[in-house]
Order: C-alpha cells, then sequence, then structure tokens
C-alpha cells in the first residue's frame, strides 16, 4: 500500500471513527425524550400566544437544558450501567468515555442559563429550578423515596416557564401547575417500571423500585388520568364536550389497560402512554388559557 493508499485508509477511518462517536454522544443525551419535551414545550409556546422570538428562545432553553440532563444522566450512571451489561448504553459499549459525556452535560447546562433568562429573570429562573431538579435526580434523588419529586417539580417548571415568558410576566393559572405535575408523576412511573428489576439489582431504590413493578402498573395511570380531570375541570366556567370526551377516553383507555395488566404486564405501560399523548394534547390546545 503506497502512501496515498494508506493516507485515504486512515481518512476513511477517522471519518467513520468521528460518525460513531457523534452518533453515541447522541444517543447519550436520550434524544427521544429531549426532543419530544421540546417539540412539546415550543407547542405550547405557540399555542399561549409567544411571538416568534419567544419561541426560538423557548426551543433553544429547553432543548438545551434537556441535553444537559441527558447527558448527565449517562455520565452519572456509567458504572451502574457497565454493572447491569447495558451495552445499549454507549458509554459502556466504549462508543464515547463518561469524561467526554460529562464536559458535554456542563457545556449544555452552561447555554442553558443564558438562554433560559433571556426569556425573562423569574421565567428563567422556573426553567432552571427545574433543570435543577432533573440533576438533583439524577445525582441521588432517583435512589430515594423522594425520587418522583423531581419529576413533579420538572414538569410543573415547563408550562410555567412559557406563562411566565409572556408579556408581563402572568404567573400560570394552578391547574396548568397541577396536571404538569401529575404529568411528571407518571412520566417517572413510565420510565422507572421496565427497569425496576435492574435498578434494584444495582442498588437503585427509589419510589416506584419500593413499590415493585406489579404495584407500579396500577398505579402508573391514576396520575395521568387526574391530570385529565384537572385540565378538563379546573378551569374557569363549565367543562367543554371536547374535555369531557378526552377525560372519558383517558378514563377509559387507564381502566381496560389496568383490567388487561394481569394477563399482558405490559398493556398497562402502552395505554398509559396513550393517555399521556392526550394530557400533553389538551395542555397544548389549551395554551391560551394557561395563565
Amino acid at each position: 500500500m503506497d502512501a496515498t493508499e494508506q493516507a485515504a485508509a486512515h481518512d476513511q477511518h477517522t471519518g467513520a471513527r468521528g460518525f460513531l462517536f457523534l452518533g453515541g454522544m447522541l444517543m447519550a443525551c436520550h434524544p427521544v425524550p429531549a426532543a419530544a419535551v421540546t417539540l412539546l414545550v415550543t407547542a405550547l409556546s405557540v399555542t399561549s400566544g409567544q411571538d416568534g422570538r419567544g419561541c426560538l428562545l423557548v426551543a433553544a432553553a429547553v432543548l438545551s437544558g434537556q441535553l444537559s440532563v441527558g447527558w448527565c444522566n449517562d455520565a452519572v450512571d456509567a458504572r451502574r450501567d457497565r454493572a447491569g451489561g447495558r451495552f445499549d448504553k454507549p458509554v459502556v459499549s466504549g462508543v464515547v468515555d463518561a469524561g467526554t459525556v460529562r464536559a458535554a452535560a456542563f457545556v449544555a447546562l452552561g447555554l442553558s442559563v443564558p438562554l433560559s433568562l433571556a426569556c425573562g429573570p423569574l421565567a428563567g429562573s422556573v426553567h432552571l429550578a427545574g433543570v435543577g431538579a432533573a440533576w438533583a435526580y439524577n445525582l441521588g434523588m432517583k435512589a430515594t423515596a423522594l425520587s418522583w419529586l423531581p419529576y413533579a417539580v420538572g414538569f410543573a417548571a415547563l408550562p410555567g416557564f412559557v406563562a411566565l415568558g409572556l408579556p408581563g410576566s402572568p404567573w400560570p393559572a394552578w391547574w396548568v401547575l397541577t396536571s404538569g405535575a401529575l404529568l411528571g408523576v407518571g412520566a417517572h412511573l413510565g420510565n422507572v417500571l421496565p427497569d425496576i428489576a435492574s435498578d434494584l439489582a444495582t442498588g437503585v431504590r427509589g419510589w416506584p423500585q419500593r413499590l415493585g413493578p406489579a404495584r407500579v402498573r396500577l398505579l402508573l395511570p391514576v396520575p395521568l388520568v387526574a391530570a385529565s380531570a384537572v385540565l378538563t375541570l379546573g378551569r374557569p366556567g363549565p367543562a367543554d364536550a371536547a374535555g369531557l370526551a378526552a377525560l372519558t377516553v383517558t378514563a377509559l383507555t387507564a381502566a381496560g389497560g389496568t383490567a388487561a395488566g394481569g394477563r399482558r404486564p405490559r398493556v398497562p405501560f402502552i395505554t398509559s402512554i396513550a393517555v399521556a399523548g392526550i394530557d400533553v394534547t389538551m395542555l397544548v390546545l389549551q395554551g391560551a388559557t394557561i395563565t
């Protein structure tokens, strides 16, 4: 192999390694939840009446915060994931190293501060409190009986961030914050449910792990249906037909999933995702009334 061929092979190898590295960093940030949260909060900012600049700032602030949380999670859990044989994790498989992921988490966190505060001092502080709650979960609260609390705070902070970023910084309505917190608790139960056995094996004893998978399957729909009820009945004035229909659908879906859970353990989890999707859609569509 002459020098030209060697150089071409080296460039090809370097390019492949770079592609793997970028792919590993993307996977380490938990791209699906990061993208979903960013898109949904941006959609809420649109329906609430934010102007174009405000919506872009909200999107950038939320995305940077979510990236920091995802990278922080994989960096902190690297040793536990390795012990549990989680080779689907980029750090465990060796595609990226924990130090690089940790550094990326701090860079994203640093970017989220000015981006959040650009939406207004109070709005930015609320969003950063939510991001801080997520970091607290990653750094230790996930293994305590209060593991649900960071999720409740973090999810409630998101609509609060949008509302307080509107002209005049209006305070978000109580039902907006309450439904956000309930969605957070449901998200926590749903996120942990598939990993309870491996979490217990590696010493993580948060609230869902202490309850056990059978109880979590039964409990999972409760906060999500409660969020539906708050979104439908908590607003001033009589509930509209669309809201009552959505509440009925979520209640029946959750009940059906719970009833089928004895024979098919994954059904409650799947139906809870459907209920959460309806709840989030209701919240986004009610964006104009969140204050």
